[in-house]
């Protein structure tokens, strides 16, 4: 009768032994794979990130030439308007550019003729719906020929007052040779740096396998107490073998390297508030820049040399771009001044000719200024006023839509009590029931384009006065913004 085999089960010694060559080679694979993973995600990344700042590149000079073209803006010009400039643009920017109508024709290409008309086909009308239902109207199609994927960006085109005028291709091809490169050498350095640590992990796991069981609960206990958020205590332990002594320092050294860690995310949220600053400097130093340029549009409209006004309007005009131009200057001064964006410079001003001068940059007839009182005067800051004013009435010109029929845009002053009280109102599509908390959010907004800071900063500038600012809206009726300062007197 045959016996049975007895077998023994492993010790302690042999199973850390065993378990921590396995864990080498785990961590190995798992780091090349996460290497190969992170390497083409960082391909992908770079080429999008390339092709977006190329794209926009490309909009910005298309932006301008639209702004400075004499043809009319309309998608039946963009041939006429790109005749010789779209050859300018693809030297300039190493990029074959395509113009495409909105209905998917081609207008105008970077290439020859005779290639275009036998090579570019229409866009689907799949490219078109994706477009066209895409909030920032852009998509990027992707596809692969002979092993090499194939980028094509698809953007509309608009005109100065956001109308598209058609379709803006960007065919690219990227070269990952680069990254292949660099990722065939680093798995080569990967696969050496592990060969050698695995014949370590051999040699170490033999002898640290007979002491480790002595000192790991004390080791595991503080292991466990060890958290990101507080100081961590080292571990000292006496009388402990030359390899205990060694993983007690590797733990020590990472308590060390947590605390630089924690110092460094700290610091890199510092960086973040002052990205956050950056935004909004660059959107307050933007603002001005809109009602300059309706002001010397309405100059160039209006003026007229034999007008016997020519010199009191010369005045007014040159006034009005020395406001925003002194708005820009007070923004950028205040940016070296963290807590203060921008700087206060008090001054005692009527309010009623401050709005009512702010009112002439704009070119719509249909905006309507109204005042109770001839003068309401009080001490603030006049850039800052303007700001406010500026920016509420861009926001209630953009709310109306461009086919409405009658637009109105009503903006009124008047004193109440301690207070001054101006509003703005408008006859559009009003806020939607969901946008009600959300709209004074900084980065929030509802319209394709900006940062969605400009009601958030004019709020801190009212309520740097101890002011307040409210609204009341409805569905297709338009909204109102009510702004309350109160009168400072000396």
């Amino acid at each position: 009768m045959l016996k049975p085999i007895k077998i023994k089960r492993l010790s302690l010694r042999v199973r850390i032994f065993l378990s921590m060559i396995f864990l080498t080679l785990i961590s190995s694979i798992l780091m090349a794979s996460l290497s190969v993973y992170q390497f083409k995600t960082a391909a992908k990344e770079y080429h999008e990130e390339r092709l977006e700042r190329r794209e926009t590149a490309v909009k910005e000079h298309i932006n301008y030439i639209l702004s400075t073209t004499t043809y009319p803006l309309t998608s039946e010009n963009l041939p006429l308007i790109f005749k010789d400039e779209i050859y300018k643009l693809a030297d300039i920017h190493s990029l074959a550019i395509n113009i495409y109508s909105l209905d998917g024709k081609l207008l105008k290409s970077s290439k020859a003729s005779f290639t275009v008309d036998t090579i570019l086909p229409p866009i689907p009308n799949y490219i078109l719906k994706l477009v066209q239902s895409s909030m920032d109207k852009r998509y990027v199609d992707v596809q692969s020929i002979d092993g090499m994927k194939f980028r094509s960006s698809y953007t509309q085109i608009k005109d100065t007052k956001f109308k598209p005028l058609g379709i803006l291709n960007l065919p690219y091809i990227p070269d990952d040779g680069f990254y292949e490169r660099e990722l065939r050498n680093f798995l080569i350095s990967l696969g050496q740096v592990y060969s050698i640590m695995l014949i370590v992990a051999f040699v170490l796991a033999y002898f640290l396998s007979s002491y480790i069981t002595k000192f790991l609960k004390s080791i595991t206990d503080k292991i466990t107490e060890t958290r990101f958020n507080q100081k961590n205590e080292k571990i000292e332990l006496e009388e402990s073998s030359k390899e205990i002594a060694l993983l007690v320092h590797a733990y020590n050294s990472m308590v060390e390297e947590l605390d630089e860690s924690a110092t460094k995310l700290a610091q890199s949220e510092r960086e973040q508030a002052w990205r956050e600053m950056a935004k909004q400097v660059a959107h307050e130093i933007k603002n001005p820049l809109t009602p300059m340029r309706l002001t010397v549009q309405s100059f160039q409209r209006k003026f007229d040399p034999n007008d016997p006004d020519v010199k009191q309007k010369m005045t007014d005009y040159s006034n009005t771009l020395i406001q925003q131009i002194d708005t820009m200057s007070s923004v950028a001064s205040a940016f070296s001044n963290f807590a203060s964006m921008p700087a206060q410079q008090n001054e005692t001003l009527n309010v009623v000719d401050v709005v009512q001068l702010t009112l002439d940059i704009f070119n719509e007839d249909y905006i309507e200024f109204r005042s109770e009182e001839k003068e309401i005067i009080t001490i603030m800051d006049r850039t800052q006023l303007i700001r406010v004013v500026t920016n509420l009435v861009k926001n209630a010109i953009q709310a109306i839509p461009e086919n409405q029929a009658e637009k109105s845009v009503v903006v009124s002053v008047k004193k109440e009590e301690n207070q001054v009280l101006i509003s703005v109102q408008d006859n559009g599509t009003g806020i939607e029931t969901d946008n009600l908390n959300r709209i004074f959010e900084p980065k929030f907004t509802t319209k394709n384009s900006g940062m969605g800071l400009g009601l958030g900063i004019i709020k801190n500038i009212i309520e740097n006065y101890n002011g307040t600012i409210t609204f009341e809206t409805a569905s297709g009726k338009g909204t109102v913004f009510c702004v309350f300062l109160p009168i400072i007197k000396m």
